[in-house]
């Protein structure tokens, strides 16, 4: 009878290590005693931690999709109505701990991309699809009249990205949410009004 595979334990726990303890501060180590099994079991499932570590990326993705599909991209709801709910889903997951996690993606971006060009590439397309759903979200705020019919979209889900980003990272450095709180209000009281 085979043994039951160690794998997804591993990425389940490995990533809650990483997201708290960061790229490097997490060892194989540290990710294999989360996930209660052996040493030789990361090495059985996983080429590199590199490897491993794209598979983190897409695994807190798989929620964020999830985030994108019950909020940006629900043709059910209001558009701009959707993108504050967005942020707010995004704000609420942040502060379950405090803000002492931030996002995933903003932490790799700013702690793994120069060590490795696969999980710089794969950062780059995880953002360009959050892009396009917020762009997704604006353009139906166009066409609901909610926004002027010559609103930039795509250069505004840029903004609003990057932007997001960098509130995710003040706010795990403050601990405080009040850095996304200021972007949000600032995003709907001035550029989307």
């Amino acid at each position: 009878m085979p043994r039951p595979s160690n794998r997804e334990k591993i990425l389940t726990e490995g990533l809650r290590v990483v997201h708290k303890r960061g790229f490097a501060g997490a060892s194989v180590r540290d990710i294999v005693q989360a996930a209660g099994v052996p040493q030789g079991s990361f090495t059985n499932h996983f080429a590199s931690k590199e490897a491993f570590s794209l598979e983190i990326l897409d695994l807190y993705l798989a929620n964020g999709r999830e985030l994108m599909c019950e909020t940006l991209r629900n043709d059910s709801l209001p558009p701009l109505a959707r993108l504050r709910a967005y942020i707010d889903a995004s704000k609420n997951r942040l502060n379950k701990d405090g803000m002492r996690n931030g996002c995933l993606f903003g932490n790799f971006a700013a702690e793994a991309s120069d060590h490795s060009e696969l999980i710089r590439h794969r950062l780059v397309e995880i953002f360009a699809e959050v892009r396009d759903s917020i762009a997704y979200c604006l353009t139906a705020a166009v066409r609901a009249g909610e926004l002027p019919r010559n609103f930039e979209c795509d250069d505004v889900a840029g903004f609003i990205v990057s932007s997001l980003q960098g509130a995710n990272l003040l706010a795990k450095a403050q601990r405080s949410p009040a850095a996304v709180e200021g972007f949000e209000r600032i995003l709907f009281s001035t550029i989307l009004r």
